[in-house]
Formats: C-alpha cells, sequence, structure tokens
C-alpha cells in the first residue's frame, strides 16, 4: 500500500481513498442536517420543553466547535488514519446511545459525545486526501470528496424528515451505523497512514478544554437564563485567551488578528453565522409547527439553499477573486436579509410554491454570493504557512456563532418552554427571530461595505480551497494548509 502522496484518482487504491473519506464526511453533514428536521418529534417523545430541543442541537455544536482545532492537530500529531478511525467509531457509538437514548439528558449528554467524535473525524477527512494523493490529482480528488459530501448535505433534511415520520427518529442516528460498519474496516485496509513532522510544542489541552467551559457556560446562561453563570463563562472566556496568549503553540493564535482585514472578516463570519444558525434551527420547526408541514415535507422544503451552494458556488469565488470581496459580501448579506424577511410569510397553512419557496431561494442566493468571498479573504489576510490554522479559526468562529444564536435567539424573542407546541405562539415569535437575524445581516453587510477594501482584493496569500461545490450552511469551508502542516477541515 502507498504511504506517500503519491496515490492517483483513476487506481483502486485512491478511489478506496476518496470512497472512506467521503462516507466519514457524509456520516457528519447528515448529522448536522437532518436532526433540526426530527426535532418536534423528539420534543413529542420525550415531553421535553423548548431547552432540551436547543441542548439537543446545541450539544453537539459546542464540543465539536470547542474541539476541532484540537482534532486536526491531534491527527497531524498521531497519525491523520488513526484519527479518523477513532472519531469515526466514537461517532458511531454516540449515535448508537442516541438511538437508545430513554430520555432527553441521555440524548443530549450522546450528541455532545458526537460532537468529539466529529471534531476528530472531520479534520481527518481532508487531510488524509490532502497527504495521500499525488499533487497533479489532489484538487480533482478534493473535488470529488467535496462534491460526494455536498450530496450527503442534500439529502440530509429529506433523509431526516422520512425517517422521522416514518420507523422513527432514532433511525436519524442509528443511519449512522452501517455508515461506519462499512466505513471502518475499508478506512484501516485502503487508507495509508501519514503525519507531519514532529515538533517541541506540548498540545494546548489546556485552551481547549477552557473554550469548551467558556463555550458551555455561556450557552447554559443564556438557554436556562443563569446570568450567574454567564458572567462565569465570561471570566472563562478571559482566562482562555490569557492562556492562548501564553502557550507556546496555542489553538487560537491571538497573533492572527493583529491582521486588520482578518479581525474583520472573522466578525462579519460571526454575524453571518449567527445569523444562518438561528435562521436553520428555527425555519423546520416553523415549517412543522405554524405551517403544519410533515417533518418529511419540512426537510425536503429547505432543499433549494443546499443546492444553490452545491452547483454556484464555484462561479461566486470566481467573481469574488475578480472584483474583491466588499461587494459580494455586502450584496450576499443583504440579500439573505430579504430571503429571511420574506420567510416570514411561512405561517399558518403556508403554500411552499409562493411562500417559503421563494424566500429560500433568495437566501440561497445570497448565501452563494458571500461565503466562497468569505472563505478566500480569510485566506487572502495571513501568510501562506498559517492558512490552515487562519481558516480553522475562522469555521471554529462560525461554529460558535451558531451555537450562541440558536441559544440566545429563544431568549431575546420571548419563547416559553412549551412554545413550540403553539402554531400561533411559535409562528410570533418567529417573525420576531427573523427581524434578529436580519439584523445581525445588516450589520455585516454594512461592516463588510465600510471596512473592506475597495475593487480587487490582491492576490490571496494562500489558495482558496480546492473544492468547486460545498454546503457551508453551519460553518465556511475549511483549508488544509500547507501538506504536513496545520489544520484541515471540511465543507460543512
Amino acid at each position: 500500500m502507498p504511504t506517500s502522496a503519491g496515490l492517483r484518482v483513476n487506481q483502486a487504491a485512491g478511489r478506496w481513498v476518496l470512497f472512506t473519506t467521503s462516507l466519514g464526511l457524509t456520516m457528519a453533514l447528515l448529522d448536522s442536517t437532518a436532526v433540526n428536521v426530527a426535532l418536534p418529534h423528539i420534543g413529542e417523545d420525550f415531553g421535553a420543553g423548548l431547552a432540551q430541543l436547543q441542548w439537543t442541537a446545541n450539544a453537539y455544536m459546542l464540543t465539536l466547535a470547542a474541539l476541532i482545532l484540537l482534532g486536526g492537530s491531534l491527527g497531524d500529531r498521531f497519525g491523520r488514519r488513526r484519527i479518523f478511525v477513532a472519531g469515526m467509531t466514537l461517532f458511531a457509538l454516540a449515535s448508537l446511545l442516541c438511538g437508545l437514548a430513554p430520555d432527553s439528558e441521555t440524548l443530549i449528554t450522546a450528541r455532545a459525545l458526537q460532537g468529539v467524535g466529529g471534531a476528530l473525524l472531520t479534520p481527518g477527512s481532508l487531510a488524509i486526501i490532502q497527504s495521500s494523493f499525488h499533487p497533479e490529482d489532489r484538487a480533482r480528488a478534493v473535488g470529488l470528496w467535496s462534491g460526494l459530501g455536498g450530496v450527503g448535505a442534500a439529502v440530509g433534511p429529506f433523509l431526516g424528515g422520512w425517517l422521522a415520520d416514518g420507523p422513527g427518529w432514532r433511525w436519524v442516528f442509528l443511519v449512522n451505523l452501517p455508515i461506519a460498519a462499512i466505513g471502518i474496516p475499508v478506512a484501516l485496509r485502503h487508507v495509508p497512514e501519514s503525519k507531519a513532522a514532529l515538533d517541541r510544542h506540548r498540545f494546548d489541552i489546556a485552551g481547549a478544554f477552557l473554550g469548551a467551559i467558556a463555550l458551555g457556560l455561556l450557552t447554559y446562561a443564556l438557554i436556562e437564563t443563569d446570568w450567574l453563570t454567564g458572567v462565569l463563562g465570561v471570566f472563562a472566556a478571559a482566562w482562555f485567551v490569557r492562556a492562548e496568549r501564553r502557550h507556546e503553540a496555542p489553538m487560537l493564535p491571538l497573533s492572527l488578528f493583529r491582521s486588520r482585514q482578518f479581525t474583520v472578516i472573522n466578525g462579519v463570519t460571526l454575524l453571518v453565522y449567527a445569523a444562518f444558525g438561528g435562521f436553520f434551527f428555527l425555519a423546520t420547526l416553523q415549517l412543522q409547527i405554524a405551517a403544519r408541514y410533515s417533518a418529511l415535507a419540512a426537510g425536503a422544503a429547505m432543499l433549494p439553499t443546499t443546492l444553490l451552494m452545491l452547483l454556484l458556488s464555484g462561479r461566486a469565488g470566481s467573481l469574488g477573486e475578480r472584483i474583491g470581496p466588499r461587494l459580494p459580501l455586502t450584496a450576499g448579506s443583504l440579500l439573505s436579509v430579504c430571503g429571511m424577511l420574506l420567510m416570514m410569510r411561512a405561517g399558518a397553512n403556508a403554500d411552499y410554491v409562493s411562500r417559503v419557496l421563494p424566500a429560500l431561494l433568495v437566501l440561497g442566493t445570497g448565501m452563494v454570493t458571500l461565503v466562497a468571498p468569505l472563505t478566500a479573504t480569510v485566506l487572502a489576510s495571513v501568510d501562506t504557512s498559517r492558512a490552515g490554522i487562519a481558516s480553522g479559526v475562522n469555521n471554529a468562529t462560525a461554529r460558535a456563532a451558531g451555537l450562541i444564536a440558536v441559544a440566545a435567539l429563544p431568549l431575546l424573542t420571548g419563547m416559553q418552554a412549551d412554545s413550540y407546541q403553539s402554531a400561533e405562539t411559535f409562528a410570533a415569535t418567529f417573525d420576531q427571530a427573523m427581524l434578529w437575524c436580519a439584523g445581525l445581516l445588516v450589520v455585516a453587510a454594512m461592516i463588510s461595505y465600510t471596512q473592506l477594501g475597495r475593487g480587487h482584493a490582491g492576490t490571496p496569500a494562500a489558495p482558496a480551497p480546492d473544492s468547486r461545490m460545498h454546503c457551508a450552511i453551519t460553518a465556511p469551508p475549511l483549508d488544509p494548509g500547507p501538506v504536513n502542516t496545520g489544520l484541515a477541515g471540511t465543507t460543512t
């Protein structure tokens, strides 16, 4: 078996590597897009309040956001295949626990474990391709991997709705087991192992731990309206920053923020993905609770945004390269505002073609317009040697933004524990939430227009990800950085 970066796409060995890494990506993407559709069924089965549904979504995002940077480093140090297989195994075991959960508390715990598995699995998927394929075939391999993963993202809401309405919501999680049963043996047999060159630096375990604690405390404070916990979360965040400043190889290098453009674009990322995270969490609930769609219909209804991302992201990236990021980020944010305001028409018994579809098409067009230039601008703001970690920080920023939005929006809009059980009550608070999300995007547009340079952004310090298709609903795509250094990631 080849152990260096010499595999070819047209060889059986190369196809096996593509197959198993795509399975891993698909497994992670299915869960990130399918679970929200099943939330009303989960709440009904467990008699759970809105807070339990928030935690079902957020427990996964919390551990994934906090540990994804560490997961990439572990793969570089101990072996990318080894960490990929460990992540897939943990993800599968956690999925089994989710599917067998007797109560909401067990489900939430299992979702957090899924996030740990995802933090190990997700960076390794692309890193394996980058380190295994011949340079001449690497771009093609990443494109095929991204396209196959994008199909998984597109199928997720549809599959989640079909399973929730049919055999039951537990199968949304149990479907991961056969995927892992195929992927793990194939990875062990056919994927070459690779590591980065060893260095003297210690892992930033303290940074990962403090980051998770800070995010967890702040999320708990928002969901449970516990302000003392919020204060503790702020102190934990300050301690995290202090620890990162003093660590010799920090998980979050604060020196990156010396670049004004990097700081600005991460601020835009925070706002944009908070809006997107809140929208996709609440929109599938709105369609089922207020519009009276089945879970299957609600899942299928969300497909247009994903399909637009898959089909048009490459062209949007090319446009951004020609004219610079300022106008695409501004226009994309404002188009997304229009999409969210149009979604307020999706109330009681809303017709899909006349009320829901126009909103999703406008929103999807806005997302397509801004996501690829956002990623390119992140990479252009740092040296090539730091492209991987800069992209990883941007990805983690986006995931944390979605996490906080899902926790905060019900509080800001006055949603109560039983709000999702009343169509009229939920629809009213959903409209308020869309106004909040639209407001975040307006601020993002203003920052983009006033703080980013006019015209062409200049030659990026690192190339944009090879992927020409991706679904960046939960976070922008990660660039793997140079082979054997930095962080690699996915296109979720």
